[in-house]
């Protein structure tokens, strides 16, 4: 069947919203995903990332909104949109007593391979997975990191156009991590769209563009370069044992702007090493310990909600 709209986005999300009981899961959420780039879902858990994940992927759909994917309507069209996408859960969603060969030769079944395609497709994902010698291995026998790589490989089977992929690293350990990045990054450059979500910064910094999200709602959209350019040069946290008096001091004599966040100082500056010195220089008996480090995405997190990633709004 044929696409119904352009699809010169690869997804287009308008107002979606989504509540659970009285629970506000999405608010509002807006944003498109250009074809062959990598996009990330940033977050904190519970911060609306799987609601997303579950409304794109036609598990569901949108209470408030709509979405498009590959140019098919997520509600109206979801079938066509299920047979063009590849989805890697959060949740291990393997057949358990069967092999990891048989795992991936049924799935490559549903979506219509036979024979010498399905067999060289099977082969080479395995292989791209390092889990060709576990093929023969029932899927409850494999590791955490071991049965990851199978979900992988099953999404990947039949050639997805968009890959969608909710927390894909976890159960990885770090080099299983980095091949995976490796490979989604080689996957874009054959122009599949990938959109992943993710609680870690560091995964999020590969992507091409970066939506973040907090209790629902969006927090920041841009390139991880952009966004971390916003924050305006070095980021220079204080500890102390009184942040307030502190914090006021700071602000009286140099003028500049001191935010206290759980418990810690921050201040945005450029040459932060110059004035993080004349900082200590006018307070010595005041300071416990300093920090200066270049932005990252979880300073805008910071700097667009109050509070840090890992912590609660209040």
């Amino acid at each position: 069947m044929k696409a119904t709209v352009s699809t010169a986005a690869a997804v287009e999300a308008s107002g979606l919203g989504h509540s659970y009981n009285s629970r506000r899961a999405l608010a509002d959420v807006t944003f498109n995903v250009r074809p062959a780039e990598i996009f990330a879902l940033l977050g904190p858990n519970g911060g609306g990332k799987t609601t997303l994940f579950k409304i794109l992927s036609t598990a569901f759909p949108p209470a408030e909104g709509s979405a498009r994917v590959l140019g098919w309507d997520v509600q109206r069209e979801a079938a066509e949109v299920r047979r063009a996408i590849g989805v890697v859960f959060q949740n291990p969603s393997l057949d358990k007593k069967l092999t990891v060969l048989e795992n991936l030769r049924y799935h490559g079944q549903l979506y219509g391979l036979t024979g010498a395609a399905l067999t060289n497709r099977v082969d080479e994902l395995m292989n791209r997975m390092m889990v060709a010698d576990r093929a023969s291995s029932r899927v409850e026998s494999l590791s955490g990191g071991l049965a990851r790589r199978v979900e992988l490989a099953r999404g990947l089977l039949h050639q997805p156009r968009l890959l969608i992929l909710d927390e894909p690293s976890v159960g990885l350990d770090p080099g299983a991590r980095r091949d995976l990045w490796i490979y989604l990054e080689q996957l874009r450059a054959q122009g599949v769209t990938i959109l992943v979500t993710t609680h870690l910064i560091d995964e999020a910094d590969r992507a091409d563009r970066v939506l973040i999200l907090n209790e629902g709602r969006v927090v920041a959209i841009g390139s991880p370069e952009a966004l971390k350019s916003e924050i305006g040069g070095d980021v220079i946290t204080i500890d102390t044992k009184d942040p307030e008096k502190l914090r006021a001091a700071i602000q009286a004599k140099f003028g500049v702007e001191v935010k206290a966040v759980a418990g810690r100082l921050r201040v945005e500056r450029e040459r932060g090493h110059t004035f993080l010195a004349a900082v200590v220089d006018a307070f010595p008996d005041m300071i416990d310990s300093v920090g200066l480090s270049r932005p990252t995405l979880e300073d805008v997190f910071i700097a667009r909600t109050g509070h840090r990633f890992w912590e609660e709004a209040s």
